[in-house]
């Protein structure tokens, strides 16, 4: 219920009201898959009108850990972290490439992470969620599983037993279901299925089912399987926390079951160090399992027993699986704040990879595993691109002026965030949303540069062999023309300890630079890593370089052709002067990094629309420019090296009605409430139409105030707002968003119960 005037909250309206008005959607708007049991059976990619803005189109990415290992106390090739975590707050609703929003979860510590699975699902939505695709994109660049989830809820959150059931269901020797499964994540383009079995009622018939199903999928398909250890082998619901004689059929029977098992949060080091055993017993690695550590309500304050995962000094003893990490978003007030806590919860309390030493039990995970790196083959280049921003520049040039989120366009990111050295006080570097290159975000690096004092700041981990055709290549801005950059680019060939540096030299204009450097006298020779080093022969007490670009390329462009068959799948107009369109063309037949999506504009320039690697996107918002009757589109090809193609073409024409523009983008609500059921935390997703403070009530079913939340003034777009309700009692409530005359509510439901 929405409502737009002034007026009486009463008892009355919040026993009646059961959900609220959803609010208004952008027309053509294709959403991530989701789906129950038997609805999975019916879909197909052909029946699906969103299924192709759904594929991800980027294959995963090989990786690796090698020699260099910044931090002592980290162990390579033994524990993994996987995460499990809320990367849209909702089963429903999830937009399939992006938004014209900045506020996003854009996770990007992937260096640490061997696998994630895109948590949702719920028993009102939809029980199988496949992953977004930009998720899977930006997982995959950096050679990172996607998973997509199954959830079967306890009984108390609304699970059915039958569900279940019809989930098992065969066809002769055939599992229906999981013949789907596997068809939506190889169309997708993902890796896996997270299993997550807690509906009680079940019996020994239905779990021989549930491994028979799973053994299906290996046989039949590369599918990846993680189990969750809920279900038993007579069908119950008991929580081991730990792999044993009654949930082990789930994980090795004769082969393999599920290529992973998130072992239950209760677990201790005695029960850790007997699965992995018994793991290696089955002829498994005990690596194969990861020990569960729920963070969705208190993040790095969670207390853990870190030397029961992990021994210091000794071999780990399985691997760590996280439950939301996304508590550093989520509760974070500003996206600043949530790429502070982001650091601190992957790097430490340090800032530093290499320096994990601190008082605080929570050390990071840098402390435990080295950072891996898919930086293995040339070109490699990188804009510091993180996936959201308030502009989109293209080559130095603002090519747009308009929020945006889109974790598809995320570049691989720097392996050590940060790893500084100086005898002095050090500079400082970080990502920086003012500027860019290409994309919303660059590298600025700032603070004070002396004589006799320089910082070196080693960036990627890297192992590939350079060519007689190689270049390095920065864009970098600096001072006034003339200004000396005191930027070198540092190269460890052959010996990772030891650094070639290469002087850029001095400004040659007010804004980006483009400097590229022959690296042919190194052809042969092994690249271990990149890095930057700061030197002046002059004081700079406010020294300040902004690295736009960063890569190896090669001294003939790799410009691909362009995409061809360009076509309007539709084009949905709003009003007069503002409309959304769905593209579909065929992949260039070069390798093709993204694809960027343009309008032309009348003084032949180009306003930026989106991008993806897709053949297929959803442009969310043209806008008519002055009295023309027609606007064409361009999709250009982007390859690694980052050279543009010519573009393929379309046109849009416009039915002018009259009808004055109106505020289709930004509506007014409470859009979601995630999980519901809950326990500890509800994220609470809404939706402004203007700028305005924002209040959150929580009442209870008789109407009483439990809490009020202010989340201050708050932009037009949407917003995530936590409740954490640990000493709530289990029931119904109702949540209520008021900002200026506006209001709306939602009913919510929490289950503090321990076993979530």
């Amino acid at each position: 219920m929405t409502i737009c005037k002034s007026g009486l909250f009463t008892l009355l309206i919040l026993l009646t009201l059961t959900v609220s008005i959803a609010s208004a959607q952008l027309p053509g708007q294709p959403y991530a898959s989701y789906w129950h049991p038997n609805d999975l059976l019916t879909w197909t990619p052909e029946s699906d009108p969103d299924a192709p803005y759904n594929v991800s189109g980027i294959e995963l990415s090989n990786r690796f850990v090698g020699p260099i290992k910044v931090n002592e106390h980290a162990r390579e090739y033994e524990a993994r972290i996987a995460a499990l975590s809320i990367m849209y707050p909702s089963t429903s609703g999830n937009p399939s490439q992006g938004t014209n929003v900045f506020d996003c979860y854009t996770f990007n510590y992937w260096q640490y992470t061997q696998l994630l699975v895109m948590w949702g699902g719920s028993a009102g939505e939809g029980l199988i969620l496949a992953p977004n695709p930009g998720v899977i994109t930006a997982g995959h660049r950096n050679g990172v599983f996607v998973y997509g989830t199954i959830f079967f809820p306890p009984v108390v959150y609304g699970g059915q037993i039958d569900w279940v059931w019809d989930f098992v269901q065969k066809d002769g020797d055939t599992f229906p279901v999981a013949d789907k499964l596997i068809e939506v994540a190889e169309y997708y383009g993902f890796d896996g299925w997270f299993i997550n079995q807690e509906t009680a009622g079940g019996n020994t018939q239905l779990a021989q089912d549930m491994r028979d199903l799973m053994e299906y999928i290996q046989i039949n398909s590369d599918i990846r399987i993680m189990w969750y250890d809920a279900m038993i082998e007579t069908g119950g619901i008991a929580w081991q926390n730990s792999l044993n004689i009654n949930n082990d059929m789930f994980f090795e029977d004769d082969g393999i079951i599920s290529n992973e098992m998130f072992l239950n949060f209760w677990w201790s080091a005695n029960g850790l160090r007997l699965s992995a055993e018994y793991a290696e017993n089955l002829g498994r690695s005990p690596y194969e399992l990861y020990a569960g550590v729920d963070v969705q309500a208190n993040g790095y304050y969670t207390n853990v027993n870190w030397d029961g995962v992990f021994p210091e000094g000794e071999a780990h003893m399985t691997s760590l699986g996280f439950y939301c990490p996304n508590w550093c978003y989520s509760n974070s007030p500003t996206h600043e704040v949530f790429y502070q806590r982001a650091n601190r919860f992957w790097v430490g309390a340090n800032r530093d990879p290499a320096n994990t030493e601190t008082t605080s039990p929570w050390k990071g995970m840098a402390h435990y595993v080295p950072a891996t790196s898919p930086v293995i083959s040339i070109p490699f280049v990188t804009n510091f691109n993180t996936g959201q921003g308030h502009f989109y520049a293209i080559e130095g040039d603002v090519c747009a002026e308009f929020d945006w989120s889109n974790r598809a366009l995320q570049d691989v990111l720097p392996t050590w965030r940060w790893v500084t050295e100086s005898s002095g006080t050090p500079l400082y570097p970080e990502l920086d949303w003012d500027d860019a290159f290409c994309g919303g975000t660059c590298l600025k690096i700032s603070g004070g540069l002396y004589p006799g004092f320089p910082t070196a700041l080693h960036l990627y981990k890297t192992a590939v062999r350079l060519s007689d055709e190689n270049i390095l290549t920065v864009a970098w801005k600096s001072g006034e023309v003339g200004d000396a950059s005191c930027l070198e680019i540092g190269l460890a060939l052959n010996n990772w300890e030891t650094f070639t540096y290469f002087d850029v030299g001095n400004s040659m204009v007010d804004g980006w630079n483009e400097t590229e450097i022959d690296l042919s006298s190194h052809s042969g020779e092994y690249l271990n890593a990149i890095a930057l080093r700061f030197d002046t022969d002059q004081a700079q007490p406010e020294y300040e370089i902004k690295i736009g670009r960063l890569g190896i390329t090669t001294s003939e462009p790799d410009t691909p052709l362009p995409p061809s068959g360009l076509t309007v799948d539709a084009f949905q107009q709003i009003d007069d002067n503002n409309g959304t369109i769905r593209l579909k063309w065929n992949h260039s037949p070069d390798p093709a990094y993204t694809y960027f999506v343009f309008r032309q504009n009348a003084d032949s320039t180009r306003t930026f629309l989106g991008g993806t690697p897709n053949n297929a996107y959803f442009v969310p918002s043209v806008i008519r420019e002055g009295e023309e009757t027609s606007t064409v589109i361009e999709v250009a090809a982007v390859s690694p090296g980052f050279n543009y193609s010519t573009a393929d073409t379309v046109s849009i024409d416009w039915t002018i009605t009259g009808i004055e523009e109106t505020d289709f983008i930004f509506s007014f609500g409470i859009l979601s409430t995630f999980p519901n059921p809950s326990s500890k935390t509800t994220s609470i997703r809404y939706s402004l139409h203007a700028e305005n403070d924002v209040n959150i009530a929580v009442y209870s079913i008789d109407g009483r105030i439990i809490e009020e939340i202010s989340d201050g003034i708050r932009s037009a777009g949407e917003h995530i707002l936590d409740w954490n309700h640990l000493d709530a009692a289990s029931g119904i409530y109702f949540v209520r968003l008021t900002s200026g005359e506006c209001s709306d509510v939602r009913r919510t439901i929490v289950c503090n119960s321990t076993n979530q």
